[in-house]
């Protein structure tokens, strides 16, 4: 469920990229942005390399611009992966598991709700999209999109109780597209109870959405082509 794909491409981190700000949110350091005014909001839950990379943070940016209120959580707690350290991806995991993100996740909606928030969608990439499809389990959220997503098992998909779409990749070991057509069968089968939605993306390897090559111009268009789905399903569904 996770191999070389997950970690290809990583991030230059830096942390005061993006036109927000970090501030303590349910707990956690959180970049934000976005009106406080806004009664919607998304929270992103990132890879395996954190909140600090760049292309996430400018992903939150033009979510924001959008008329959102965007929270992106470091549920890494200043510890993301780093590629040939001496720790593997397996022992990263082992302290890092998703279901200790997901416990972390609550009191950070909490406190988002408590700014007068009264929708919240979520998004996960890779190893967040574990984090985002347990929230959609119930009504912690409104909406969820996973994207490339790492470990999220079909069973997963069967147990989601709000509107939930999967962007994935023609070229992606960890959901291949055999695995997300699986999903793609029991969201639809669900569409009385819930609406699904599921795209697979030609010529694309798994983490596209925020670890491609900003000077690579087929990369950032097939890139925006997923942010403009995600943002076209939380405007439908985040209200």
């Amino acid at each position: 469920m996770s191999g070389p794909q997950c970690c290809a491409n990583p991030p230059t981190l830096n942390p005061t990229t993006g036109v927000g700000h970090v501030e303590n949110l349910g707990g956690l350091n959180t970049y934000v942005n976005g009106s406080p005014h806004s009664k919607l909001a998304v929270l992103l839950v990132s890879d395996v390399y954190g909140y600090e990379a760049p292309n996430l943070r400018k992903l939150a940016d033009k979510i924001a611009a959008a008329g959102f209120y965007v929270a992106v959580p470091d549920f890494l707690h200043g510890d993301p992966y780093v590629p040939n350290a001496g720790r593997t991806l397996q022992d990263w995991i082992k302290d890092h598991g998703t279901d200790k993100a997901f416990e972390k996740a609550k009191p950070v909606i909490q406190a988002i709700k408590s700014k007068g928030i009264t929708a919240i969608g979520a998004a996960g990439f890779c190893w967040g999209a574990k984090v985002a499809v347990q929230l959609a389990k119930r009504e912690f959220i409104q909406a969820a999109v996973l994207l490339h997503p790492s470990f999220v098992t079909v069973d997963d998909i069967k147990a989601v109780e709000v509107p939930t779409a999967v962007l994935g990749a023609e070229f992606d070991q960890i959901s291949p597209p055999a695995l997300v057509k699986q999903f793609e069968e029991v969201l639809t089968a669900k569409s009385e109870q819930v609406y699904g939605y599921v795209k697979i993306f030609p010529k694309v390897s798994h983490g596209w959405t925020v670890r491609y090559n900003v000077e690579d111009k087929s990369a950032v268009k097939c890139a925006e082509e997923a942010h403009q789905n995600m943002l076209e399903w939380f405007a439908k569904y985040v209200n």
